[in-house]
């Protein structure tokens, strides 16, 4: 989730449990603990692109690490509030802040290693967009009405609402899924692998991707409520077979790298269509539709031993945004 909605998360989880006299002091420790774990995105190598993707919402995101982490926001913020609590009330609503991000985070996409360091799996039930502003609005109102009323039955409120729209999003993307299988079933399509998840800012339009006989397809989906899903049918590529057409660099920094940009990609790899040396995470596009990868790693294949590059292709054009705005409405695209 984006910075703002994780403060917002923790201060609410925070207040659920202060007092009046002191509810604005732990406001602040719940809503800055949410944050800390983000710093993860400080860790790189300008050497190693691929190193802050790999601990992007590893450790500092793991369940095992949230009472270490608690333990150093509480040393951090101590000093800031001690005048009005002791040391073992900022650490236990440092406990409650920082324990919401990771477990926010997963309600998003791209995944987190809850359970690092028994096992590096991500965990992603992409009910939720990682930005979204409906949902960051209803925080901002309980979380600041609790912070300036000094009543805590505001941040039960906040949780309430945390609660209300997360379970709508789990109902959208159920439905959404069960479009999408029976979407596979009228193409004559096995589905292998499929990723279902909203797009930016919004719980109406969905991003369909699955995979069939090695081909990765794409599709959008409209689910607004009382009305008819509008189906948006996109593209499809194949997925690319990097083992048997990297083959020659094994035991190289540029192969290594390949398999690694692979894991975090969850084995969706696809070519980039303007640009073959590129290879891209075919999980994420601008449009539902669209199989032009939002991120990707470049291919120097005369220099097979230093790190790949990085590179993202954002272009949220004058096109972009009208196509996107229109399937949003549930209007006919071209």
């Amino acid at each position: 989730m984006d910075p703002v909605t994780h403060g917002l998360i923790g201060a609410s989880a925070s207040q659920s449990f202060a007092n009046k006299k002191k509810i604005r002091y732990i406001s602040m420790v719940g809503f800055i603990s949410a944050l800390l774990p983000d710093l993860d995105v400080l860790i790189g190598s300008s050497a190693d692109p691929l190193l802050q993707l790999e601990y992007h919402r590893q450790f500092s995101h793991a369940l095992a690490f949230i009472p270490i982490g608690a333990l150093l926001a509480s040393c951090l913020l101590w000093w800031f509030v001690k005048s009005t609590l002791s040391f073992k009330e900022t650490y236990l609503f440092s406990l409650l802040g920082f324990a919401t991000a990771g477990i926010g985070d997963t309600f998003t996409s791209y995944g987190v290693q809850l359970l690092w360091p028994f096992t590096n799996e991500r965990f992603d039930w992409n009910i939720i967009s990682v930005f979204d502003p409906l949902f960051s609005l209803g925080l901002i109102t309980a979380v600041g009405l609790a912070f300036y009323k000094k009543k805590q039955w505001f941040a039960w409120l906040g949780i309430g609402w945390i609660i209300l729209y997360l379970s709508w999003g789990f109902y959208q993307q159920k439905k959404a899924r069960q479009i999408a299988f029976e979407l596979a079933r009228q193409r004559n399509h096995s589905i292998e692998e499929i990723t279902v998840k909203p797009t930016i800012a919004n719980e109406i339009l969905w991003s369909i991707r699955y995979v069939d006989n090695g081909r990765l397809y794409a599709d959008g989906l409209r689910l607004f409520p009382f009305s008819e899903p509008i189906i948006y049918p996109g593209t499809s590529t194949p997925l690319l077979s990097w083992k048997e057409k990297y083959e020659q660099f094994q035991g190289t920094t540029l192969y290594e790298d390949i398999r690694r940009f692979n894991e975090l990609s969850g084995g969706i790899l696809i070519a980039h269509p303007k640009d073959d040396q590129v290879i891209g995470d075919g999980r994420y596009a601008m449009l539902p539709t669209s199989l032009s990868p939002l991120w990707g790693i470049k291919i120097d294949s005369l220099a097979p031993n230093q790190h790949i590059k990085f590179k993202t292709y954002r272009d949220p054009n004058s096109k972009v945004r009208q196509h996107f705005k229109d399937m949003l409405l549930g209007k006919q695209v071209k």
